[in-house]
């Protein structure tokens, strides 16, 4: 039976800024946020049109912030499609109430955001102690924590998934890994030796697709790659509709384009497969 298709990073924007105010981290707003309203509404017949059964909806922090009343939201409107992705302050001394407070209301993964749009990338508080207690919690609640790395990182994120080996901790965009060297793709070796750690899962998504599309890689060299790496129960799929180009119908349609050397198993495990184990609600 072929696996259902999951979407782990989708956003949406309100249309309504009284009920939903701007706050961006950082206090500049993002161009794509402003330029795509895609309501809660409108992504909900863009997954019908595109065969998506279900989305893990990621906080819009360069418009809302720390505020995921919007995708919160969403999940209370329609339970049986989402699952959301909030963003917080985790250094902050009641972090930890505030997350309850959200996972209270569908939250069921964290974002930590730490840069891009507007905002310059600090990576330098992911380890600080005093997010400690967010990183256990997430472990200890099933709590999956994606995190915008990119490979100046990955030395604290190593040392995170092996402090909080619970906890699933997810690589957005693969952390935008240079393969334009091709095979045996030696620039991204910083990226397969995460392999080891096996708390950490990568999310592939258009930014991945253009790399594997670039210089000498190509998708029937390096996905398979990826996947002997890791294994395809560790990699999921991620649509970043609005903000990636294209209509999500035409996003997933490039995600299977760009997979289809793989097999049809290891194929249905980052469409859908791996979505189920990083937000079980998506099941």
């Amino acid at each position: 039976m072929t696996q259902k298709v999951h979407d782990i990073h989708p956003h949406i924007i309100s249309d309504d800024d009284a009920r939903y105010p701007r706050s961006p981290i950082g206090g500049m707003q993002s161009d794509w946020s402003k330029e795509h309203h895609v309501t809660v509404e409108d992504m909900v017949a863009a997954m019908d049109e595109a065969g998506v059964a279900s989305s893990a909806l990621v906080q819009a922090a360069t418009c809302y912030g720390y505020n995921n009343t919007y995708v919160a939201d969403a999940v209370a409107q329609y339970p049986d499609r989402f699952t959301a992705v909030g963003t917080m302050d985790v250094l902050a001394p009641d972090a930890v109430d505030v997350m309850k407070s959200w996972i209270d209301r569908g939250v069921t993964g964290l974002r930590m955001y730490t840069g891009g749009s507007k905002l310059e990338f600090d990576f330098s508080w992911l380890d600080d102690p005093r997010s400690f207690p967010v990183w256990e919690y997430a472990g200890e609640n099933g709590i999956s924590i994606c995190v915008q790395a990119r490979a100046p990182a990955f030395p604290i994120v190593e040392k995170i998934a092996e402090r909080f080996p619970q906890t699933r901790i997810i690589l957005d965009h693969l952390a935008r890994m240079d393969t334009t060297d091709g095979p045996p793709y030696a620039n991204a070796a910083p990226l397969f030796g995460l392999a080891a750690k096996p708390n950490i899962y990568l999310k592939v998504t258009p930014r991945s697709f253009d790399l594997a599309n670039s210089g000498k890689a190509s998708p029937e060299t390096f996905f398979p790659r990826l996947v002997a790496e890791f294994g395809a129960n560790r990699i999921a799929f991620g649509s970043n509709y609005p903000a990636s180009e294209g209509t999500l119908k035409q996003i997933v349609d490039r995600a299977r384009e760009n997979l289809k050397s793989l097999s049809v198993a290891d194929q249905n495990w980052i469409l859908g497969g791996t979505a189920e184990i990083l937000y079980p609600k998506l099941a």
